[in-house]
């Protein structure tokens, strides 16, 4: 029986999951797209994503174009006959002529439960929003963001104090595992892919990191989820003098009412800041060039009883 022709596409470890699913369950791809070498570190020293590099390791050719809207890039990709392109969090959209070029079409590992959460970063998005289940699903890529029609869904409830960092690794290993349960299914024209319910789209747009700033007018209970949503990256954010803070752990604690942002309490057991009708209490925090340490260490390097942050 021929071996199905594969092309990966994606960049961050999300994708380096579904990567080394593929290759471990004998369905290797021919070829790896992958973004272009980036700076990081201290020393900005270019450096190869985590799919990049676990494709080397495997001996799969890699490219790496800036842009895939080149006539020599639909070329080399057609050259190599795909069966079906599996993108994860690949970075670059795929334009029409390149979404035509593989027999059965490509197909997006997503981590949402698609209408919801369309867009670039849906597990904060989920987080954010409050919501107690996402998951992964399978899509059709069209032209369109995430609009596709949808192969197969995994869901998983989104626990209590779980961080975007860690839901992510949780998402990126199910996404992984739906994909090889059901690639042979998809390949073989097996599944027919069910279209999304356009009134019921959400958009997960992109987060900088103005987004992280803490805004203490709001519920605590919305910001305890913005810390959640934006570890470890960008990370959640206060102003002290003209010091950003970081702020990793934190908690929705009842307070009587009081200025939103002033400090109610300094201690061991954590840094109750008030907003909008309770507070929240920091339990974990990072001053800039330094470590992160417990509030009870933090109390004990900044005078914070009565300020306002």
């Amino acid at each position: 029986m021929r071996r199905p022709r594969i092309v990966f596409a994606g960049t961050p470890d999300f994708a380096r999951a579904s990567l080394a699913s593929l290759v471990a369950a004998d369905r290797a791809p021919v070829a790896v797209l992958t973004q272009p070498d980036r700076p990081a570190g201290r020393g900005k020293r270019l450096t190869a994503s985590p799919v990049k590099k676990l494709a080397l390791e495997h001996d799969i050719e890699v490219l790496q174009p800036a842009t895939l809207k080149g006539d020599d890039v639909v070329a080399e990709l057609a050259v190599l006959e795909p069966d079906l392109v599996v993108v994860a969090a690949y970075g670059l959209l795929l334009p029409q002529r390149v979404l035509d070029i593989p027999r059965a079409g490509c197909l997006n590992v997503h981590a949402s439960l698609l209408p919801r959460w369309r867009g670039a970063a849906p597990i904060q998005a989920a987080i954010l929003a409050g919501d107690t289940e996402t998951g992964v699903c399978l899509m059709q890529m069209t032209a369109g963001l995430d609009s596709g029609p949808v192969y197969a869904c995994e869901a998983t409830a989104i626990g209590p104090g779980e961080t975007a960092g860690e839901l992510h690794d949780r998402l990126a290993a199910l996404g992984a595992d739906l994909l090889v349960r059901e690639l042979d299914a998809v390949l073989a024209g097996d599944i027919v892919p069910v279209e999304q319910d356009e009134e019921l789209a959400t958009h997960a747009p992109k987060i900088g990191r103005t987004d992280a700033a803490l805004d203490w007018n709001l519920p605590a209970d919305s910001l305890a989820r913005r810390v959640r949503a934006f570890n470890p990256v960008p990370g959640a954010w206060f102003m002290l003098d003209d010091e950003a803070v970081k702020c990793w752990q934190a908690q929705a604690v009842e307070a009587d009412a009081a200025e939103a942002g002033r400090v109610l309490a300094a201690g061991s057991d954590g840094i109750v800041v008030a907003c909008a009708g309770d507070a929240l209490r920091l339990t974990r925090l990072q001053r800039p060039g330094r470590r992160p340490v417990s509030a009870r260490e933090f109390a004990g390097q900044v005078d914070l009883a009565g300020r306002r942050l």
